[in-house]
Order: C-alpha cells, then structure tokens, then sequence
C-alpha cells in the first residue's frame, strides 16, 4: 500500500460509547423485569439518534476512503487504473495553492467548479466526483485531476497535500 487515506473514527467513537452507556443505564433499572421495553428503547434510539447522528462519519467512510497500491487508486467504490491517470494533471493539480479551513467549506458547500489543470473548460462539462458520494463532504477538500481520455474527476480528499504527493510518485513512472 503506497497511501491510504483513513477517516478518523472520533466522532463515532464518542458516540458509540455515549448510546452503549446510555441503555446500560438504562438496563440497570429495567432489564429483569421489562425487557421488551428496554429493547424497543435501545432500537428506538439508535434508528432515531444514533444512526443519523452517524450517517456523514459512515457515508465519508464508504464513499470518501483512499488508497494507492501498486497499480490501482481505490477511491470509495471505485477502482481506477493507476495508467489511467494523466500525471500532467496529478503535477499541475499539486501546483495550485492550498485552501484554507474556510474556503474548504465554501467550496464544498457549493457547487463542483475546479478548473481542470491542464485542459481547458470547452473540453469537458462538469467534473465527475470519484467515489459513489452525491457532493463532496463539508469540510473536505476537493482535487480535480484529468485521466489519460481528458476525463475529469473529482476526488474529495482531507489531505490535499499527501494524497497528490503520493499519487504523482505513483503516476510518475508511467
């Protein structure tokens, strides 16, 4: 594995260990003689609280996940070939400046319009986001690259730095 990208598990951690403790409260008082009830609680909180309390950790984690191996950049879902990759673009995307916390958001928040390194707007309609998601994850950061067919993707990334870096070593013998 040349890179992977993990999404820190903090939040659901906290969280986790907040409804764990919340029903064995609950337990305690209830579980001899009232079993059902404490089951439909504990279901009925983690259906109501829990899991949309989760739902952005768990779909960044699915969908926003990045690894590099050897032949293949796995972004969520995807599989893209490593060849496939234009490394003109992976440089030229690594030369734009990086954003800071604010403008992170105000991008992610919007709509995707990153230009493209390389190619010029005419050649291609909207950037395709690489990895199964609807919109990149507020507070992420977006990298446009282009593939070796002057397609453009989209990749939400939380280490712009580390991830280009990477995927230009990678690219960059090819």
């Amino acid at each position: 594995m040349l890179y992977e990208e993990k999404i820190p598990k903090t939040w659901i951690s906290i969280t986790t260990v907040l409804y764990i403790g919340g029903i064995g409260a609950m337990a305690v008082g209830t579980v001899p003689d009232e079993l059902g009830l404490w089951l439909g609680l504990s279901a009925m909180f983690l259906v109501l609280i829990y899991l949309p309390f989760n739902a952005v950790p768990l779909s960044k984690y699915f969908f926003n996940r990045i690894r590099i191996d050897g032949q293949i950049l796995r972004v969520g879902r995807e599989r893209i070939a490593l060849a496939d990759i234009d490394p003109a673009s992976v440089h030229a995307a690594s030369q734009q400046v990086v954003p800071n916390v604010s403008q992170r958001y105000a991008t992610s928040a919007g709509a995707i319009d990153a230009p493209v390194p390389g190619l010029r707007a005419a050649d291609l309609g909207n950037p395709r986001l690489v990895g199964g998601g609807w919109s990149v994850p507020m507070g992420m950061d977006s990298v446009v690259i282009a593939t070796r067919q002057g397609e453009a993707l989209t990749i939400a990334t939380r280490d712009r730095t580390a991830f280009l870096n990477a995927l230009g070593g990678a690219c960059g013998d090819r």
